[in-house]
Order: structure tokens, then sequence, then C-alpha cells
């Protein structure tokens, strides 16, 4: 073979090559926005409690208890469809680390899976201010108090997944937030 035609052949599989890389990196940064939207939902999902001035006290402990309850229903819900959408965030973040290392990937993908990185960081603090005002709750009001058993531990868990995101183990990360959402379901199913 001449030297114009394996030029021309290693040309053919560079354009190929790049092509499917960006076409990963698109994909990528497309679930990424839809991550980032989802952080910044569950702080417009706060909710304020209301309760009438002469009204009995096992009304309000019952309002408690069902307001309690939404608010770990929501949670659950958040952090549901961040751990389905980080199943293919991580796979392809992964492919692309191993890319990257490989000398495969083009040269703004480092850069590029770096700020992605870092909006799925982001989006776990996001979630665990979250936790952290649920257990704030449930640790202060009264008529939750029995349930602080089933849902502590919730924030430190998912200071634990950022940590592991941080480091890139995305997959371990998502495996972590599972064990959270397994919290929030026991506390819920522990509520009347």
């Amino acid at each position: 073979m001449s030297n114009d035609k394996i030029f021309d052949k290693n040309l053919r599989i560079y354009k190929i090559t790049n092509m499917t890389m960006n076409k990963n990196l698109m994909k990528f940064s497309v679930l990424c926005l839809c991550l980032l939207c989802l952080a910044f939902s569950v702080n417009a999902q706060k909710r304020k409690t209301t309760s009438k001035k002469n009204a009995p006290t096992v009304a309000i402990t019952d309002s408690e208890i069902k307001n309690g309850a939404q608010k770990v229903s929501v949670q659950i819900k958040n952090l549901s469809k961040f751990i389905y959408s980080l199943g293919d965030v991580a796979r392809v973040t992964e492919d692309l680390d191993r890319e990257i290392a490989a000398g495969k990937a083009s040269r703004n993908a480092p850069s590029l899976n770096a700020k992605n990185k870092q909006a799925i960081v982001t989006t776990i603090k996001n979630l665990r201010a979250g936790f952290a005002a649920l257990e704030v709750e449930f640790r202060t009001k009264p008529a939750l108090k029995p349930y602080l058993f089933q849902i502590q531990g919730i924030t430190d868990l998912t200071g634990i997944a950022e940590d592991q995101a941080s480091g890139g183990q995305l997959t371990e990360s998502g495996k972590t937030l599972l064990i959270v959402i397994e919290k929030l379901a026991d506390t819920l199913a522990a509520m009347p």
C-alpha cells in the first residue's frame, strides 16, 4: 500500500472516531443539563406548613405526619430520577475517561468531561441540602421524631456519594444513593 492510501485510511478512521466521540459528548452534555434542571427543581419543592391556632393537637400531629410523608415521597422521586439519569451519564463518563487515558479522545474532551463531572457533584450537593433539611425537620418536630431512626443518616450517605462522584467513581456513587432511597422508603413505610 502506498503512503497516500494508508494516510487516507487513517484519516477516515480518525474522522469516524471523532464523530463518535462528538456524538457521545453531545449526549453526555444533554444528560448533564437535565441533571442540573433536576437540581434546581429540588429547591422549588419545599413547602411551608400551616396550622390553625385553635385546632386540636391530634389534627396538627396528623397534618405534620402527612406533610412529612409527602416530603419524603418528593425526595424519593427526585433521587430516583437522578439515579436513573446517572446510570447513562456514568457509563458515558467512564467510557470517555478510558478514551482520554488511551489518547483517543478529542482535545476538548478532558475539559468537557471534567465540567460534566462537576455538574453531577453539584446536583448531589443540592440533593444533600434537601436531605439535610428533611432530617432536621424529623429531629425538631415532635410528630415526626418517632420516624427519625429510619431516616437518620441520609445526609451522611449523600456526602459519601458526593465524595465518590468527586473522585470519579460515579457508579459507586449511584450505589450509595440507592441506600438513601432504601432509607427513605423505609421511613415512608413506617409512617401511617
